[in-house]
């Protein structure tokens, strides 16, 4: 491996076997990072596959001819993967995070939504129709009750027309139509909005991640640049070759005081200023959990009221109406002449109409098109989870990350390296002499 990352990391190949291996080298990091690119625009970036093929076809062999080419851009990509690990790599993640909870929480919801308005449309029909068939009921009633009336009364006193005329039943229909366009329009409304949300994130996310990984392309060029032209940049490691030089020079115990300032880029020991910038990115991307917990807690809210309400319109009972009318007409002599007889008045009974009409308001019916509820999908919770344990794993590994970029970038150049080391070299001296 110490041969293979030697020859990688020349800046030109001494025979043509290491010419060779270098080609071979980069091919096979061409093929993976092509997999790798066309899943990422084919799965994330949601691309037609055709598109995403060409993409990483190019991209692919793009990348062999640069690698293979030219020494500093092996350098680059080399630094590009542990850049992963500090903050760019974080934005990368988080445009991941957002994509997920767009195509598969956001429809989930807005589908729960709807199937909450399905039996709300379906209750107010079903309530509608019962309601204008009661008013039917209401017209037969009226209409028995008329004839009753005009059986029992004389001719001379009997009215023109006892019935009752009810026009609700005329304009059913128009109720109905006025509901079914109410509701299409909700429905075209819901589906407007999911498009228009599903088509505006997948555009800024598609953008945000170009952005990004040209942005991590340019983190890992900046921070090259700055090492090959500044001897202060980044330059506070004990090295292997400040050691050396510091024990042919005698000056050991340089080292030895400066430890407190000092870090080894091998060690896991973190300095004050990267604890609290590790604490810092901790709390943002706890606030960044904290967001996507609330949508997931409102994909789990809406499922559950979705669920309520399908089960709960299914168990409605339907409401009985009784309507009992009791009519008695009966005809007497003049009550004062019984009371000179004292004797009790009599009545001759002309008719009784006593009648019960039975009628029952429903609420749901079998025929209503409800849509199930859509359950969140654990999966997507899951990806979400690991992806945020990632997130937190690179707040932490950022240090080293940073660590491994230098010691990538001391193996491409070690001639600056050591220019790097004497420079540093000279200030703990010159440090230790004006103590």
């Amino acid at each position: 491996m110490a041969e293979l990352w030697w020859i990688y990391s020349k800046p030109v190949p001494e025979d043509g076997r290491e010419l060779w291996t270098l080609f071979l080298q980069c091919s096979c990091i061409t093929v993976v990072i092509g997999g790798l690119f066309y899943n990422w625009m084919f799965a994330s970036l949601e691309y037609s596959w055709h598109l995403s093929v060409a993409m990483a076809i190019s991209f692919s062999l793009l990348l062999l001819l640069t690698l293979f080419l030219v020494h500093p851009a092996r350098c680059v990509f080399s630094m590009i993967m542990p850049t992963l690990g500090t903050k760019q790599g974080r934005k990368l993640l988080f445009s991941t995070c957002i994509m997920i909870a767009v195509v598969n929480i956001t429809p989930n919801i807005i589908s729960n939504i709807k199937t909450i308005l399905q039996v709300i449309k379906c209750i107010c029909k079903n309530s509608s129709d019962s309601l204008l068939n009661s008013t039917a009921l209401l017209e037969t009633v009226s209409w028995e009750f008329g004839d009753a009336i005009q059986e029992t009364i004389h001719s001379i006193y009997k009215p023109m027309n006892g019935h009752f005329r009810f026009s609700l039943l005329q304009n059913s229909s128009l109720i109905y139509q006025k509901m079914h366009l109410a509701g299409e329009k909700i429905s075209r409304e819901f589906l407007s909005v999911e498009v228009l949300v599903k088509d505006s994130v997948r555009v800024a996310n598609r953008l945000a991640a170009g952005f990004f990984m040209l942005y991590l392309c340019f983190e890992s060029t900046w921070y090259l640049k700055n090492y090959l032209t500044d001897l202060r940049f980044d330059n506070f490691y004990i090295t292997k070759k400040l050691e050396r030089l510091a024990a042919d020079r005698r000056a050991a115990h340089l080292l030895v005081g400066s430890s407190k300032k000092l870090i080894r880029p091998t060690g896991l020991r973190l300095s004050w200023e990267e604890v609290a910038l590790c604490l810092v990115r901790a709390m943002l991307v706890t606030v960044a959990l904290m967001l996507m917990l609330v949508l997931v807690a409102m994909d789990h809210f809406a499922f559950s009221v979705a669920d309520t309400a399908v089960r709960k319109a299914a168990q409605f009972s339907a409401v009985p109406v009784t309507l009992n009318i009791r009519y008695k007409v009966s005809a007497g002599l003049v009550p004062f002449v019984y009371k000179i007889f004292r004797r009790p008045p009599e009545e001759l009974l002309l008719g009784d109409f006593n009648k019960t009409y039975h009628h029952h308001l429903v609420f749901s019916s079998a025929r209503c098109r409800i849509s199930s509820p859509t359950a969140p999908n654990p999966s997507v919770l899951l990806v979400v989870g690991l992806l945020f344990c990632t997130l937190y794993g690179t707040v932490l590994l950022e240090a080293l990350a940073r660590r491994l970029c230098r010691r990538i970038a001391a193996s491409f150049f070690p001639s600056r390296e050591q220019s790097r080391a004497l420079h540093l070299y000279g200030r703990l001296a010159r440090s230790h002499s004006k103590e």
